[in-house]
């Protein structure tokens, strides 16, 4: 399996490098198409162009591409495929200052246990202090919960979020860069471009 820490150490100065703030890096699709998902942003515009996703996805392969043919094979997998896109719209919320950013926004919460006997919890993010985070719980009361109570959230899409990312250019904002990586061909990659997907 796949050691997500060490994907996103190294991934990490690779998006850096380019100018781009790392968002979210895991492994999905099982066994049957094993895929490492890279999302990141540009921290201005909160979005990535295809050129940015391209670039990533290349130094990112580059990068694995010889710490393979040292025998140190980051990702464990024989095939997977390579996905690199920006977290769109209703984006996950992984770091703490995500949680700051969109403070009034309303996002959906997968706790690690359950907090007064909920395992999830939806409202506006109503700020951080600390290592708090406070929800308005659909508008009935609020609730104070640690991120490290956090197992998984992102933002739900509503008219207000709309409203607030608008201004941003949507060029490139629906792409995903997806590289493959076969089994007996380990250097020759495929690229391609999809629309519609995150």
């Amino acid at each position: 399996m796949a050691n997500i820490a060490l994907l996103t150490d190294l991934i990490e100065p690779e998006a850096t490098a380019l100018g781009l703030s790392l968002v979210r890096v895991r492994m999905q699709g099982g066994k049957s198409d094993p895929t490492l998902q890279v999302m990141a942003e540009r921290p201005d515009t909160r979005q990535l162009v295809i050129e940015d996703c391209a670039e990533l996805s290349r130094r990112i392969s580059d990068k694995f591409d010889a710490l393979e043919a040292e025998g140190k094979d980051p990702v464990g997998e024989d095939a997977y495929r390579l996905e690199v896109s920006s977290p769109g719209i209703d984006r996950p919320l992984t770091r703490l200052q995500d949680f700051a950013d969109w403070e009034g926004q309303e996002a959906r919460i997968r706790l690690v246990e359950p907090f007064e006997d909920r395992k999830q919890i939806s409202g506006n993010l109503m700020g951080v202090e600390g290592t708090k985070i406070t929800v308005d719980v659909n508008k009935h009361k609020l609730m104070t919960i640690d991120f490290s109570q956090v197992a998984d959230a992102k933002l739900v899409m509503t008219d207000r979020l709309i409203a607030a990312t608008a201004p941003l250019s949507i060029e490139g904002a629906d792409e995903v860069f997806y590289q493959d990586t076969p089994v007996d061909e380990p250097d020759a990659h495929e690229a391609d471009t999809e629309e519609g997907q995150h």
